[in-house]
């Protein structure tokens, strides 16, 4: 069985119709990794943080556990666990682990296939998304992840590695109170604890993006000081250079566009001039090199 067969066979739980993403979560995660260093393990205790944002965001309502991808994925061949003795993977327990040390990756026969395969990477991330997530939902996934599709993996040892995406939109989402610098828009789900992701209450921000005032494929960094928190609307705006900054962070509004409806007004014309909104007063605004 091919490497892409394993990956579009990945055994999920599953009840009344509705399928858990666990598995290519941990996946799209750990390609992610392999992308950033193809040498790393990822040690549980490290990012059992990360895997629990990935599941309160993009997995069931139901209250669920990191540990449960962590440890199941490697039935299907495609993920290994060590732990500090050098076992198997001690289980779904927490506390085993934490404490034993595990750490997990891809399958050698798979990170070997990579390795020889660069493309390979894209392919199955590619099928990972298309398989279990939403059109709509694959550019947040794969920054969450720290993927970079756009890249051509055949000059890996050239291009720039992405490293931090998922923990930049973090940083940016908190530094702007989880609302639209532009609008102030700032949407969210209310659900469970297991839910949550950052919002008091169980609040998951829905419709919110870290966007890179200067793109990062142009050498902008992956850091607050380049990043504003934009609805998707206005994300898109901004990266199409309908809006834009001024040395003083107001709102531009290109003299190229042109919209009659009342809603083109109210959500770009209007927007003219205006300040945009935070951050908080102890984050770092827009550098002004990244405005220039």
């Amino acid at each position: 069985m091919g490497w892409a067969e394993r990956v579009r066979t990945l055994r999920q739980w599953s009840q009344n119709g509705e399928r858990a993403p666990h598995k290519p979560l941990l996946m799209l995660y750990a390609l992610g990794r392999f992308q950033q260093d193809a040498g790393d393990a990822l040690r549980f205790t490290e990012v059992e943080a990360d895997l629990k944002r990935l599941l309160a965001e993009y997995g069931p309502r139901r209250p669920t556990s990191a540990a449960y991808p962590f440890h199941h994925l490697v039935n299907d061949g495609v993920w290994e666990v060590r732990t500090d003795a050098g076992e198997g993977s001690p289980g779904t327990a927490l506390g085993a682990l934490r404490a034993s040390g595990a750490a997990g990756r891809l399958a050698p026969g798979l990170r070997d296939a990579l390795t020889a395969d660069p493309a390979l990477l894209g392919r199955l991330a590619q099928l990972l998304l298309g398989q279990h997530f939403a059109p709509s939902l694959h550019p947040d996934l794969a920054d969450a992840v720290g993927l970079d599709l756009t890249a051509d993996d055949g000059a890996r040892g050239t291009r720039r590695i992405r490293h931090g995406a998922a923990e930049m939109r973090e940083r940016v989402l908190t530094a702007y109170e989880r609302r639209c610098a532009f609008c102030g828009y700032d949407g969210a789900i209310e659900g469970t604890g297991g839910r949550a992701r950052g919002g008091a209450g169980g609040r998951t921000p829905v419709g919110l993006e870290a966007a890179h005032v200067r793109w990062w494929a142009f050498a902008g960094p992956d850091d607050l000081s380049n990043g504003l928190c934009l609805c998707s609307l206005h994300h898109k705006l901004f990266d199409k250079g309908v809006l834009g900054l001024d040395g003083k962070r107001r709102i531009l509004v290109s003299r190229q566009f042109t919209g009659r409806s009342e809603a083109a007004h109210a959500y770009v014309l209007r927007l003219g001039g205006r300040p945009v909104l935070g951050p908080r007063a102890d984050s770092a605004p827009v550098a002004d090199e990244h405005i220039d």
